[in-house]
Order: structure tokens, then C-alpha cells, then sequence
């Protein structure tokens, strides 16, 4: 018999229910507008569960509290919103380094600083990708629905302990705050991490297999394990040899690299006719489908290529998707991130952008406008 329940509830609150379907039961957070309900949700069902949650006094006592709680064998997650998320980035730079699976969810909001704390915006984009210093490559997967909100998060636990990386789930004040119908999915696909099963003398814990990624033993079980936040060798050990120091870097970034096609997800809207494509994320690629609906109405062909997967941005999907397409336009509620790497991606196209950054959401008939500027 089903148990899959259907609710009527905020994208934080499926972004909570996401988290423990997936599994997990350490959060480690404070607390921060739009995001404080995950927190909230967190405290009560938690200890339901048998499962942690910890208020902790900042954001740099949050991450490092997960990456503790991961390592120790649980699956674990934090909530929290741009400023929040700006003093994560240095131990998000040790879960990348220590290849520590771990959750971030960044609820959006205008900025920078304190900023307007109760607005929307998109401005963490590029922050998502390069906010930790170093080379590195990050997932980082954007909802636009409820639904997706519970859905993503559950792949976001998946990704993260197939690769042994912490991911990113990256959204937005609309979507976070919005209340829609979602189904608490009774059968989801739930990956938990490799661990190793060799000799416990022989175990080394940044040692690959041929996969590129290290089976993970838990602190306290019978494998030594060590993270430092270092560059390191196979045995955990700080290793400054520039050979060593080169296979480390390249082995962390092609391990979600060379997944790129498998952890990506997309949707497209009329793009196979369509002569100006709108480009779009979270809470725009919503207002987007229905200005190409619009538009189609009167007569002017255009489509939407909607990344659920920002980074690694899907770069071979929107080639074939602006295939046939004349002009590009990426609409976003910051002063321009997402148009520059589709700039990049589609250098020989036209690439125009539409940009809102006043705490206000952008409407349909700003994007219906655009578009009809740019198709003269």
C-alpha cells in the first residue's frame, strides 16, 4: 500500500521533507530569513527520526558541525541564505578538500550584506560556483516548484554521497516562500556512500578507486580515517609534492567533471521551432514559461531552456537546444551572472540580458517586453 502523502506547503518545507525521505538526520544551522523554516521544520521532525538537530552560533560553527556529523557516518545538511552562506565558503572549501558529502541549502535573498532580507533575488550564482577559494569544481542544482524542491533535495543527498562532495542546492525567496501542492514520494531512489571493505591495515583514505572516488569510512569504526584541510596523499597525510598536489586537484574536479551528463537535469519548453530561446533558473524559468506561452500567442516563436542543474552548467544541452535559435535571452533578478556563461557557451549567437535587481520578483510582461525589443 502507498504511503506517499500529499501536502500543501512551502518549498522550504519540501526542501526539509526531501532531506529526511534521502536520509538525513543531522542539521546543524542558524537561523536566517527566507530560510528559517527549513531550520524550524528540522528542530521538530529530527529528534522524530532519531535523528540531531544543533543551533549553532554562526554559519562558520554550522558547516564545520555538518562536516563533523558526515564524517562521523551520517548524512547531513544545513540551511541558510547569503550572508550566511558567504561565511560557509571557507569550510565549504574543507568538505571539497576532506571530499566530506554534505548538503547546503541557500535560500536567496537580495544582498549584498544585510541587504533586503525578506526580498528575492538570484545574486548567488556565481557565488555557488566560485565562492570557495581554489580550484574546484561544485554541484549545485536550482528548483523552480515545490515539487522540485523535494525532489532536488533528494538527489542533492545522492550526488553527494556517490561523489563524496558536498552539493549545493541553490534557491530562491519566491520559491522558498511559495506554497504549492507536493508529493512526499513514498518510492525514491536513495544512494548512500562506498565504504571500504578491504584489510583495515591496507586502508588509505583518500586512495581512489577506479571509479576516481575513495571509499569513506566513519570516524569511530574500525578504518582510520583523517581529513585535513590540507593538500594531502592517499593516506590523509599533508603531501606538498607538486605531482602529488596536481593528481589531487585534478582527480577532486574530474570526479564531478566527468559526471557532468549524469547529474544534470533540464527542461525545455517549445525549443524546437523557436527562434529567440529565454534562458532561465528557479523562480524566472516559472514567469519565463509563461511568457513563451504569451508570446506564442501572438505569434512570435519563442522557447525556454530551464537548467535545474546550474554547475556544472549544462553546456552540450543548451548548444543543441539554441541550435536553430537566432537571439538568446537570459532574464534574472541580479545585475548579471547566469547571461555570462551563456555568453560563453553561445559565442556566436546574440546573447541579450535582462536584469532586476530592486528586491522585486521579475513579472511576465517585462520578460514579453524584452523579448519583442530583441526580436526587431
Amino acid at each position: 500500500m502507498s504511503s506517499e502523502l500529499i501536502k500543501f506547503g512551502q518549498g522550504n518545507e519540501a526542501c526539509a521533507e526531501g532531506a529526511f525521505k534521502a536520509g538525513a538526520r543531522f542539521y546543524a544551522g542558524y537561523p536566517i530569513t527566507p530560510s528559517s523554516e527549513i531550520a524550524e521544520i528540522a528542530s521538530r521532525r529530527l529528534p522524530q527520526l532519531g535523528g540531531i538537530y544543533l543551533q549553532m552560533e554562526d554559519e562558520l560553527g554550522s558547516m564545520a558541525a555538518i562536516i563533523g556529523a558526515s564524517a562521523s557516518g551520517v548524512k547531513s545538511f544545513t540551511a541558510t541564505s547569503g550572508p550566511g552562506f558567504s561565511l560557509m565558503q571557507e569550510n565549504l572549501g574543507v568538505a571539497i578538500i576532506g571530499e566530506v558529502p554534505c548538503v547546503v541549502i541557500d535560500v536567496q535573498r537580495s544582498g549584498p550584506s544585510t541587504g533586503l532580507a525578506t526580498k528575492p533575488a538570484q545574486a548567488d550564482i556565481m557565488q555557488a560556483r566560485w565562492g570557495t577559494h581554489g580550484d574546484h569544481a561544485i554541484v549545485v542544482l536550482y528548483p523552480s516548484t515545490v515539487q522540485e524542491c523535494f525532489d532536488l533535495t533528494v538527489e542533492a543527498f545522492n550526488i553527494a554521497e556517490m561523489l563524496r562532495s558536498p552539493v549545493i542546492l541553490l534557491t530562491d525567496e519566491v520559491v522558498g516562500h511559495m506554497r504549492e501542492k507536493f508529493i512526499i514520494r513514498d518510492q525514491v531512489k536513495v544512494i548512500d556512500r562506498k565504504k571500504p571493505t578491504g584489510p583495515v591495515e591496507k586502508y588509505l583514505p583518500y586512495q581512489p578507486d577506479e571509479d576516481g572516488i575513495p571509499p569513506m569510512a566513519a570516524f569511530g569504526d574500525k578504518y582510520r580515517m583523517r581529513i585535513t584541510s590540507s593538500t594531502h596523499g592517499p593516506d590523509g597525510f599533508t603531501n606538498s609534492n607538486p605531482v602529488n598536489a596536481r593528481q589531487m586537484i585534478e582527480r577532486l574536479y574530474k570526479k564531478i567533471m566527468d559526471r557532468a551528463d549524469e547529474i544534470t537535469y533540464i527542461k525545455e519548453y517549445m525549443v524546437d521551432d523557436a527562434d529567440i530561446l529565454i534562458v532561465a533558473c528557479g523562480y524566472t524559468a516559472r514567469v519565463a514559461k509563461a511568457a513563451v506561452k504569451q508570446l506564442r500567442n501572438e505569434g512570435i516563436k519563442a522557447g525556454l531552456f530551464h537548467p535545474l542543474t546550474i554547475w556544472p552548467f549544462p553546456e552540450k544541452q543548451l548548444k543543441k537546444a539554441a541550435l536553430d535559435a537566432e537571439k538568446i535571452l537570459v532574464p534574472e533578478m541580479n545585475l548579471g551572472q547566469l547571461v555570462y556563461e551563456v555568453e560563453r557557451i553561445l559565442k556566436e549567437k546574440e546573447v541579450f540580458g535582462l536584469h532586476k535587481s530592486n528586491g522585486q520578483p521579475l513579472f511576465v510582461r517585462e520578460i514579453v517586453d524584452k523579448v519583442k525589443e530583441v526580436a526587431k
